[in-house]
């Protein structure tokens, strides 16, 4: 096999090796404790918030976009959860009305975006900030798990048979976003606009519209996400979610998706974060102390990132 062919063989399937291969390792090592049904149905479970979110922001990396509110919407969503189910009110209005926010504020990060062209790093980093004072607020700065209901919990750890309820659901919106991707007009627009935007607006893509819808159905992820996060946690915080969006955007990167946009496929993001996931479960096998983890996360983002950009200019 030549240099050219090996390294887009490498490119193509190098995820799906590493994927491979941590899992190998993992049934050699521990083979009574890892290589088990049991623990397979777990990981799921384990992985199912950050797929979600994932699936959310590959739709707005598609475009060539990022938004680093995810950490906070979803800390939104989980507080105004634990607060209203506090409150006693009903688990539809729980659950229902943090999502509603995060579809008003994924409005406004797209409106902002699309209509005045301000980079979304700053436009969400700015909202980040603007709903860590309104967590705050909300909060008082204190965690919220004192009178949460069972019912409220419950969600969190619900099974259907032997399935979590959270893995039913990961399985749910994976399918769901991969038929939006692939298989609809939608889909396609998403990948012209983030190939070559221009193209897309000659072609009579309308951008403008198409960015805001992203940025809704993304933060509806957002937001689910971070009430399902404080029913499984039985609490919220303003940190419930903090860090999640570096996380998404390392899993997506790792799957192929492009930071550059107009490249990306759902199983690439689940195979991702699997990766992501795996390698944090390797250090802990390891007993590596868990600032050396954050350390080799971060270069893990970096190099990522990187390989990703070198494959773009490799293109032009």
């Amino acid at each position: 096999m030549k240099n050219h062919d090996l390294r887009r063989f490498i490119q193509s399937y190098g995820t799906l090796m590493a994927l491979a291969a941590i899992t190998l390792v993992f049934c050699v090592i521990r083979p009574a404790s890892f290589c088990t049904v049991k623990n397979f149905i777990n990981i799921t479970r384990q992985i199912s918030l950050l797929v979600m979110i994932s699936l959310g922001a590959t739709a707005v990396m598609s475009v060539n976009e990022f938004d680093l509110s995810i950490g906070s919407m979803a800390s939104l969503g989980g507080v105004m959860a634990a607060l209203l189910a506090v409150r006693g009110l009903p688990m539809v209005v729980c659950f229902l009305l943090p999502i509603v926010v995060s579809v008003a504020i994924g409005l406004v990060n797209g409106w902002i975006v699309a209509r005045f062209r301000v980079l979304s790093f700053i436009t969400t980093l700015g909202m980040s900030t603007v709903l860590s004072g309104v967590i705050y607020r909300l909060s008082g700065g204190a965690t919220i798990f004192e009178n949460i209901p069972d019912s409220f919990s419950r969600l969190g750890t619900a099974k259907v048979g032997q399935l979590p309820l959270l893995s039913i659901l990961m399985a749910a919106f994976t399918a769901l976003f991969f038929f939006l991707l692939e298989q609809t007009t939608l889909g396609r627009k998403l990948y012209a606009i983030g190939g070559n935007e221009a193209a897309a607006e000659v072609a009579g893509v309308n951008v403008y519209a198409t960015k805001i819808r992203i940025y809704i159905l993304a933060s509806c992820m957002f937001g689910l996400a971070g009430c399902l996060l404080a029913a499984k946690s039985g609490g919220a915080s303003v940190n419930t979610a903090m860090g999640y969006e570096l996380d998404a955007i390392a899993a997506c990167t790792i799957g192929g998706v492009s930071t550059t946009g107009g490249v990306g496929t759902v199983p690439g993001v689940l195979v991702g974060v699997l990766v992501f996931e795996l390698m944090k479960v390797a250090l802990q096998f390891m007993n590596v102390n868990s600032s050396y983890t954050y350390i080799v996360q971060g270069l893990v983002i970096i190099v990522a990132v990187a390989i990703d950009i070198r494959k773009y200019l490799a293109k032009k």
